[in-house]
């Protein structure tokens, strides 16, 4: 009995040291992984920038920090995942320049008094690029192309009345050009748009220049001008659209920041490590070099450095205040008459689902009723027919509703994976997977994938302008 009692008595003592150890972990911040919300497409600048500081941040926490590109929504995605998370510091949030721009446009409620500031990182400045092999080789070539070519030349850049949008738009109507006078074609950041830049797709991009340094600097891209007041460190050979006679700036910002309510010791030990971040007193390994061995250190600003960004960076009441400045210019802006067109695009990027569940839906309804008047027609004794209509009056089979389950299940399943797998990985290994559940021939299935898929995207993407997502592989 004692042996017993003995026994017990120490596997308490065990239960209990175990939970005061585990009690004592989860007081101590940070005590597991962090996750950094990004609003844009991996491969952009403010991509680039996040997983670097996240690398600064594992490294100074001693706990992993993970980014999620979380796009769609002209930002409103991104941000509202972020800002909207459980305040208790494992949720960051990389805020951008549509923080200062989404509310005026009616596109959230959100406002930069909805987050705790920790540090802005950056300020970049708008550029202009086209290919290498296209015939301007400056501003007021491009500008007469655009009066030439009457509304036909396409832009991208980011979201329709996101940041690299409104400073396009603004050139435009500062060089007395209406805002449409150069389509703009949606897509979820500068990455993206420049892989459809150097496709063909479109015929010029707007973006920081550091989201452009690595076509830009093999050759692939031109810079027509920056639109900052003055040249920009690193790029002093791209000229200024003012030094072109264009009296025109805009640039963006990035910042990391918290839910509100984050508790202050939270905010104070993360507020810490940024600061030495960007102060350049921490260090990671640099393999951008093609060094493998990892032993070569780099700091934050040398990052920064040498991939062309600014690295302008304020907190505090500085900070705050520059958020309030730069939010009552964008809404002094998108107020405005002229600029309420940028702001609206005539179809998002579900378009294309919701054109599929609607085309479903009313197959489904002309189903029921055909089987509802066929079988009226057989009951009624006044209605005479030579033969019976098989057709209307059989009954829908099992197979018939599992079938129809499947495409709608697999319409469902395109809106949960096409801003990763972009729309023609989605679109179409969903169309093969769905033709072949039908009972279609292997063969048939690929050659109306590879015929419809293509002609789908031009009628959306060229026609209708739908923005449809490339994914993370530009598909």
């Amino acid at each position: 009995m004692n042996s017993h009692t003995s026994l017990l008595r120490s596997l308490t003592l065990c239960v209990l040291v175990t939970l005061l150890v585990g009690c004592q972990r989860s007081d101590q911040y940070p005590s597991r992984p962090i996750t950094l919300v990004v609003p844009w497409a991996a491969g952009g600048g403010t991509d680039r920038v996040s997983r670097q500081m996240a690398a600064h941040l594992e490294q100074e926490l001693a706990v992993p920090v993970n980014v999620i590109n979380a796009t769609g929504g002209k930002g409103v995605t991104g941000h509202s995942r972020g800002l909207d998370a459980r305040p208790d510091g494992y949720t960051l949030q990389m805020a951008t320049l549509e923080l200062n721009m989404m509310h005026w446009t009616g596109l959230t409620d959100l406002t930069y008094e909805d987050c705790i500031p920790l540090m802005s990182l950056n300020e970049d400045y708008a550029a202009l690029f086209v290919r290498t092999d296209a015939p301007w080789e400056n501003l007021g070539e491009l500008e007469q192309a655009i009066r030439d070519a009457q509304g036909t030349l396409k832009s991208s850049g980011t979201s329709s009345g996101g940041a690299w949008h409104l400073a396009l738009a603004g050139w435009l109507m500062a060089a007395e050009f209406d805002v449409d006078d150069v389509v703009w074609i949606s897509s979820t950041g500068a990455n993206p748009s420049l892989q459809e830049l150097i496709s063909g797709g479109i015929d010029m991009v707007c973006c920081s220049l550091p989201e452009a340094e690595t076509l830009y600097k093999a050759g692939q891209v031109r810079a027509i001008g920056v639109m900052s007041p003055k040249p920009v460190p690193g790029y002093e050979e791209v000229p200024t659209f003012a030094s072109q006679g264009r009296d025109w700036s805009l640039g963006g910002w990035r910042a990391l920041a918290l839910p509100l309510d984050t508790p202050p010791h939270i905010v104070e030990t993360l507020q810490t490590a940024v600061r030495k971040i960007v102060k350049g007193k921490t260090t990671i390994a640099n393999n951008t070099n093609g060094t493998a061995s990892g032993e070569e250190k780099q700091t934050f600003p040398q990052f920064m450095d040498a991939a062309g960004f600014d690295r302008t960076y304020r907190e505090g009441e500085e900070l705050q205040t520059f958020f309030a400045e730069t939010d009552e210019k964008f809404g002094n802006l998108l107020t405005t008459e002229a600029m309420k067109s940028v702001n609206t695009e005539r179809y998002d990027s579900m378009a294309w689902p919701t054109a599929l569940l609607v085309l479903i839906g009313l197959t489904l309804v002309a189903l029921t009723v055909g089987q509802f008047v066929g079988s009226a027609k057989q009951d009624n004794p006044l209605v005479h027919t030579a033969e019976p209509d098989d057709a209307a009056s059989a009954p829908i089979s099992g197979r018939g509703v599992l079938n129809f389950i499947l495409i709608v299940g697999g319409v469902v399943l395109y809106c949960f994976i096409v801003e990763q797998a972009g729309f023609l990985v989605a679109a179409g290994g969903l169309l093969f997977l769905l033709l072949l559940s039908l009972g279609t021939r292997l063969w048939v299935g690929a050659l109306i994938t590879v015929i419809c898929v293509p002609i789908v995207w031009q009628l959306f993407a060229g026609l209708l302008r739908v923005p449809l997502p490339r994914g993370e592989w530009g598909l």
